[in-house]
């Protein structure tokens, strides 16, 4: 088999399609199951969401306001329902946030993902993901089961036992972060310990340059990257093409202006927001705090899937400036506030001494609007600011929407 299922080689029209037309049954569930979506959706009317400009219009919720309901409702802050008897793990990631596991096979979406990085049926595969407290470990082990594979639960550290064991059972891949297959590739080379029998490796959790892949692949492991998160699963994988990563079938993905709800052009920087499928922990366009864009076209690997560029950073710029936070929002509403001057930067320096913010705008120099502009910048951040006008197409496309450039030499 070539592909994991049919899904992924749907026509790009008719996955729009039928994606759409499960999105009010989705929200409707969420509002009955979820108090935190009762009251976030309460004037949304479900059966009017089957487009993705009316998705566009619901609320983004974001890390910190998860950390803060559930800080104010444990555990899961109102976006999960009755869970007692549902649940079948409980997650701790840092905040802290605290995360369920669903009942179902393959709950995390990972088996897609590892079958295009080349895993199969019968094959043994050494993951060191962590299984303490953070899903990691359990996120993958999932889909490793789901595809028929057998797991070594290697968690992280003890590189030594870790070697030995795969010197023993002699495993086909690996599934964790590619620095630490790195560190246990160079240690079995310090200990004399032939690893060739690792073909592949599925990795998580942190960035996967072109350099280490290839040093990788000399080695004859060849590794493919996983862009998945604690509370949502896998939201995008690599395949064979290596042109991007694919969005899961079980996700509608969305890249908006940091600070806003606001979907960008294709192609333009922004952050993730995602809404999944999952009626044990519906998160309806949940920011993720990273950045990307999306690629146009499909992947000439034959999946006819949304693709985007992998992660390109985060998406919360807040910085302080004068004893203040400024907050990406802040900027976005004032570029609202100022639809004329197209794509803005705030750019933060300490160059003659003391802090100084100019907004930079993709905009013709306008007197009248400069002075508009700095109005608005004192009314909404409460700190003074400048007007840089620049040409259109001369800011970078990198979803940085504040630029904090201060040295502390």
């Amino acid at each position: 088999m070539e592909f994991f299922d049919a899904l992924e080689t749907r026509s790009p029209e008719v996955r729009e399609r039928q994606q759409m037309a499960a999105l009010p049954s989705l929200i409707a569930f969420a509002k009955v199951y979820a108090p935190a979506y009762a009251e976030l959706l309460a004037d949304v009317d479900a059966e009017s969401v089957t487009t993705r400009e009316a998705l566009a219009r619901l609320p983004v919720v974001r890390k910190n306001e998860l950390t803060e309901r559930q800080q104010a409702t444990r555990p899961f802050g109102g976006f999960v329902g009755d869970w007692r008897g549902r649940v079948a793990r409980v997650y701790s990631s840092p905040g802290p946030i605290y995360e369920p596991e669903g009942r179902g096979a393959d709950y995390w979406r990972t088996a897609r993902a590892l079958f295009a990085a080349g895993f199969r049926t019968g094959d043994l595969v050494h993951n060191s993901f962590s299984y303490h407290m953070t899903p990691g470990g359990w996120i993958f082990e999932a889909g490793i089961l789901a595809l028929g594979c057998t797991v070594f639960p290697g968690g992280v550290g003890q590189t030594e036992q870790q070697v030995q064991a795969m010197a023993d059972l002699r495993p086909d891949g690996y599934a964790g972060t590619p620095s630490f297959l790195k560190i246990l590739l160079e240690k079995a080379d310090e200990l004399g310990v032939d690893l060739s029998c690792l073909r592949k490796a599925a990795v998580s959790g942190e960035a996967f340059p072109p350099s280490l892949r290839d040093a990788l692949a000399a080695r004859g492991v060849h590794g493919y990257q996983v862009y998945a998160t604690a509370d949502l699963g896998v939201i995008a994988y690599e395949s064979p093409s290596r042109e991007g990563l694919i969005v899961d079938e079980g996700v509608i993905l969305e890249i908006v202006r940091p600070g806003t709800g606001d979907p960008v052009p294709e192609g333009e920087v922004g952050e993730v927001v995602v809404t999944v499928f999952n009626r044990d922990y519906p998160l309806i366009r949940f920011g993720t705090g990273d950045l990307s864009a999306i690629m146009p076209g499909t992947s000439p690997c034959g999946r006819t899937g949304q693709r985007i560029k992998g992660w390109m950073g985060r998406a919360d710029q807040t910085t302080k400036i004068k004893g203040m936070f400024v907050h990406p929002k802040q900027i976005a509403e004032v570029a609202r506030r100022h639809p004329e001057l197209g794509r803005v930067r705030l750019v933060v320096d300490n160059a003659a001494g003391q802090d100084r913010m100019v907004l930079n705008c993709e905009a013709s120099a306008d007197a009248e609007l400069g002075e508009a502009v700095v109005a608005s910048l004192r009314e909404v951040t409460k700190l003074r600011g400048e007007v840089a006008f620049c040409g259109a197409g001369t800011l970078p496309n990198d979803g940085k929407v504040i630029e904090d450039v201060r040295k502390y030499e």
